[in-house]
């Protein structure tokens, strides 16, 4: 049986991964689960799993969390150990009794906890993009003189992953990452001036978090997945290309210097990659709906504008540019929310502010953690700054998320 700690139980891949446990019990037992602030989710998960450890992101939410426990029919028996904050994550995913570890806190939160588990080696199934945008030389490294394996979880690695096991790294010639398009890409230039918040939650496919949904619609988030395959795959970022692929049904493909292009194709359900990552190496059956081949269907890819979708651009030269460069580009990235000018001025301002060391390019490089986070805090503190510069061109919630100039 695998003994399994959730970072980030409550939120979608959470819940997902709970499902998959849920439907396979007899080969899953949860060891830790560890939340934010959705006490009401978290005190579900808690009467039903039976955890060992649960976490919480404050101790005011602990408290609520405790009475809410209190009230129920739990028995003291069965009353886990409960924590709260940065340390007690690092606790709950470097338990000796934990097997692997699901990384699936947005942001930087769960950045430190993941970096300890891979200290020790853990197998650890990687859901959340901000750790290897913003430390990816370093999670990597870690990983690697560890023995820790990292499985990605998002549907795109996970099924360039899957292709990957094909052939040795030699013989591939290029990565191919898919994107939606979110519900602007077939919009003129013009019109994206105009577009709101609210349109751009609006994703065609997904049902997706604020963050992840904005930063689809600017195709910023595709940009994140490309800076992501560079680290976990070791290529370059002129190896790996991005098409639009409206269906959402071809997930990744990997092209080999003969020439033969395989694609990694299923339905829209976190699910099969979450069970992939769980039962890896094998395969076993998911609870994911299966395509149907008794129809006819039609897939189209199209190339990316970068001329409409500038900060795919912005991810590509980040990630050539090295050092703190991907870092910077994510933490102004969470605090812009998709206002295109404002983030790309985020990223040039903080050019050469991001630590003793910078590099002629105005990148830094990152040792540890603490650097990292560090880094990290300059760079939203910059994007903030440049932000309230800008309030008299661009407010808050108002029009012009995608605005260009």
């Amino acid at each position: 049986m695998k003994t399994i700690a959730i970072l980030g139980s409550t939120g979608s891949i959470g819940k997902s991964t709970l499902d998959v446990i849920r439907r396979n019990r007899d080969q899953y037992r949860i060891w830790a689960l560890v939340a934010g602030q959705n006490v009401d989710e978290l005190a579900a998960q808690v009467l039903e799993f039976h955890p060992e450890v649960v976490v919480t992101a404050t101790d005011e939410v602990l408290s609520r969390l405790r009475d809410q426990l209190g009230a129920s029919a739990l028995s003291q028996r069965d009353w886990p150990h409960l924590g709260a904050g940065s340390r007690a994550r690092v606790e709950a995913a470097t338990a000796g009794e934990v097997d692997f570890v699901m990384s699936a806190i947005v942001g930087v939160a769960g950045m430190e906890a993941t970096h300890a588990a891979a200290r020790l080696g853990k197998t650890i199934g990687l859901a959340n993009k901000e750790l290897l945008v913003a430390s990816g030389a370093l999670l990597m490294e870690t990983a690697a003189r560890h023995g820790a394996e990292l499985i990605p979880v998002d549907s795109e690695h996970n099924g360039a992953h899957q292709c990957l096991r094909a052939g040795r790294r030699a013989e591939v010639a290029r990565l191919i990452l898919t994107a939606s398009g979110g519900p602007f890409w077939n919009q003129p230039l013009g019109t994206l001036r105009n577009v709101t918040p609210e349109q751009a939650l609006n994703h065609p496919t997904w049902r997706m978090g604020k963050r992840i949904s904005l930063d689809s619609a600017t195709l910023m988030n595709k940009g994140f997945e490309v800076i992501e395959a560079c680290w976990l795959f070791g290529f370059k970022p002129s190896e790996v290309d991005v098409v639009i692929h409206p269906q959402s049904k071809v997930h990744a493909m990997v092209e080999y210097v003969d020439g033969s292009v395989l694609a990694q194709i299923a339905t829209t359900d976190m699910r099969m990659p979450i069970q992939y990552a769980l039962t890896y190496p094998d395969r076993k059956p998911a609870a994911a709906p299966r395509l149907e081949w008794d129809e006819a269907r039609r897939w189209e890819f199209y190339p990316p504008d970068f001329g409409k979708f500038p900060l795919l651009k912005l991810a590509y030269r980040a990630q050539e540019t090295g050092g703190s460069a991907t870092c910077t580009l994510n933490s102004a990235d969470e605090v812009a929310a998709g206002i295109v000018p404002a983030l790309g001025d985020s990223v040039s301002t903080d050019r050469g502010g991001c630590g003793r060391d910078s590099r002629e390019d105005g990148s830094s490089p990152m040792a540890s953690v603490a650097e990292v986070l560090e880094i990290d805090g300059r760079s939203r503190a910059t994007a903030r700054a440049v932000i309230d510069g800008k309030r008299t061109l661009v407010s808050a919630g108002a029009s012009g998320l995608l605005a260009t100039a």
